[in-house]
């Protein structure tokens, strides 16, 4: 049986929510991508947060992880993130440079406003070349902050 781990990154939530619906449906292991530099969480701040967010991009920043994350026992990663500018935050760059996923199956899920997966399945196929890249989830923010169980269900189910 492969050992599973969900791995997310999340500002305001959304994401940890829809990464904590498949760690309940799969059984897999948790862990979130920490920044050394934290983002400001407050949803009233959002206009900061897109600024900072195109800023990274714009200058292709690689923002530091805080917490080191071992991924040699896993076998399958269900990776997940918010979209930001059409694409995954800048952090989620960091973790695919950084750790080698050779011979890992890694699912990405990710929430948006309207962008779906903006090419980022594309882009972690290219980032990660020794990993064989299923399927992703794109999960609308509204759907993902309510109830994502069907819809996390059904992906599943199709990826086996």
């Amino acid at each position: 049986m492969a050992k599973e781990l969900v791995l997310y990154f999340s500002v305001y939530g959304t994401s940890k929510i829809v990464a904590e619906e498949i760690a309940k449906q799969t059984g897999a292991d948790i862990r979130e991508i920490e920044p050394v530099i934290p983002y400001d969480s407050n949803r009233d701040h959002y206009n900061a947060l897109t600024r900072l967010a195109k800023k990274e991009h714009d200058e292709d920043q690689r923002p530091a992880i805080k917490n080191r994350i071992d991924i040699t026992a896993y076998d399958r990663i269900y990776l997940g993130y918010p979209m930001w500018w059409y694409t995954f935050p800048m952090i989620i760059y960091t973790l695919l440079e950084q750790y080698d996923f050779s011979g890992k199956t890694i699912i990405p899920f990710n929430t948006h406003m309207g962008s779906k997966d903006g090419g980022t399945y594309k882009t972690i196929r290219e980032l990660a070349p020794g990993a064989r890249v299923l399927e992703g989830l794109p999960v609308e923010m509204r759907d993902a902050e309510n109830n994502p169980e069907k819809a996390v269900e059904n992906w599943l189910k199709s990826l086996n």
